[in-house]
């Protein structure tokens, strides 16, 4: 498992298709979305309770496997000036700790302002306050993932329309 700033690199080191897995890393939870195979759609899955790095990872990787994910998109929560404090160094920590066991590239994504874009989402579906409590972790981690996959999207357009100049150049 190695970690990735940059979209660019993280799209070079996965297959053409399969699942990605959103994670919204919290101090009592994680946070888990998957998207579908094309990787257009980002779904909340579910939410995991942390106990100890141990447990918290082998209930992560039993679930990455059953859905088949080729690639993890991390929440790093940065500060709002764009620093990072100890939340994000808590973030990669995690990460340095699964990398031994799972193969599979994470890309950091800046998650600021998730947490409160699922949270509104949540109010204007009218989501009684109990309900948010339970979503509100694994609704982020879809945020976080749905911004992956559409800068994935994007670059994936970009690639392909310089495919197509270059094929133009050559006739």
């Amino acid at each position: 498992m190695s970690g990735f700033e940059d979209a660019t690199e993280f799209v070079t080191t996965l297959p053409r298709s399969g699942a990605l897995a959103g994670l919204d890393l919290g101090t009592k939870t994680i946070g888990v979305a998957i998207s579908d195979v094309m990787r257009g759609v980002a779904t909340p899955s579910q939410t995991i309770r942390r106990e100890k790095f141990t447990k918290d990872a082998e209930a992560l990787l039993k679930l990455l496997t059953a859905r088949q994910v080729v690639g993890i998109v991390i929440g790093l929560p940065r500060n709002m000036d764009g620093s990072e404090g100890p939340r994000a160094q808590s973030t990669r920590a995690f990460v340095r700790n699964l990398a031994p066991l799972s193969p599979l590239p994470v890309l950091f994504w800046d998650e600021r302002l998730s947490t409160v874009a699922a949270e509104r989402a949540l109010l204007e579906a009218d989501t009684s306050r109990k309900k948010r409590a339970e979503v509100i972790d694994h609704v982020a981690a879809g945020f976080i993932l749905q911004g992956a996959l559409d800068r994935l999207a994007h670059l994936r357009r970009e690639a392909e329309h310089a495919a197509r100049l270059a094929a133009q150049e050559d006739e």
